[in-house]
């Protein structure tokens, strides 16, 4: 009985999360713009390769979210470096510093950045020099707001850090700064690019930063759809999320395949080593 409520229950939870996705992936092959079934076409697929709109949007949201997650990977894992080198008061108050763009409601944090920009154009101006809401504005924010979630995936990384091998590295010859770049990133690398896919996907998915510190002329695609949703939201729009979905489903099909393939070859390596038979000996 436990085991039908818990398959019941999981398979509400996919229906549950999934069939919107579905809903839109099908009115993405409607011929109509209603909401009305009227035949299947692939009429939106083609016009979204040729709406400026749409492709600016997308190209924006691009750039931007690959800019400010590279950005963003490489100050936090510096960042993340030294907070681990702190110890006591000084290291709790960093962390709690870290926590606070996290904690902080994304409406007060995209007002705040709306006015420090707008104080800063006002500046500017007086100075004679032109500075507009735009590319900038949005790469400041988006950076800014994904520093903390790449520090919060390094850190923990950091800490089960085996300080001996930067010991050893140190007696073998190495400095400070090669030490850094040839044992701790190596031991590290799994948290970096957990930080780096966090830090890439909140950069894709966040509106309300977006929509305080974006320009007219090139808006993200989040931007852009809500502006659309005032009049009403182009089926190119659901051509467009249904190959953002698709994209992201074979991307993490491939993900999870060469995890598994390498899940298997360290296995294999294992018991090839000896490792089956101390396994089976002290089990």
């Amino acid at each position: 009985m436990k085991k039908r409520l818990s398959s019941i229950y999981l398979k509400l939870f996919i229906i549950f999360l999934y069939a919107p996705i579905a809903v839109l992936i099908f009115y993405s092959f409607n011929q109509s713009k209603s909401r009305q079934f009227t035949g299947f076409t692939l009429k939106w697929y083609k016009n979204m390769f040729h709406n400026s709109a749409i492709l600016d949007g997308l190209s924006t949201t691009l750039i931007i979210a690959f800019s400010a997650a590279i950005t963003s990977t490489v100050i936090g894992t510096f960042a993340a470096t030294g907070i681990s080198n702190l110890k006591g008061k000084k290291k709790l108050a960093i962390m709690n510093l870290t926590y606070l763009p996290i904690l902080n409601p994304e409406i007060i944090t995209g007002v705040s950045f709306m006015l420090l920009f707008v104080t800063t154009r006002s500046i500017m101006n007086m100075l004679h020099m032109n500075f507009e809401f735009g590319w900038i504005t949005l790469l400041i924010a988006h950076i800014t707001i994904n520093i903390p979630y790449v520090i919060l995936n390094v850190l923990p990384k950091i800490n089960r850090l085996d300080r001996s091998l930067i010991d050893a590295s140190m007696d073998l010859g190495c400095n400070p700064f090669q030490s850094f770049f040839k044992v701790i990133i190596h031991e590290i690398k799994p948290g970096i690019f957990a930080g780096f896919i966090m830090a890439l996907t909140f950069s894709m998915d966040d509106f309300v930063v977006s929509y305080f510190t974006t320009g007219i002329k090139h808006q993200p695609l989040s931007v852009l759809i809500y502006s659309m949703t005032k009049r009403r939201v182009s089926p190119e729009i659901n051509a467009l999320s249904a190959m953002i979905f698709l994209v992201i489903l074979i991307t993490l099909i491939i993900v999870n395949k060469n995890q598994k393939k390498r899940d298997h070859e360290n296995k294999l390596f294992f018991y090839k080593n000896g490792g089956g038979s101390f396994a089976k000996k002290y089990k």
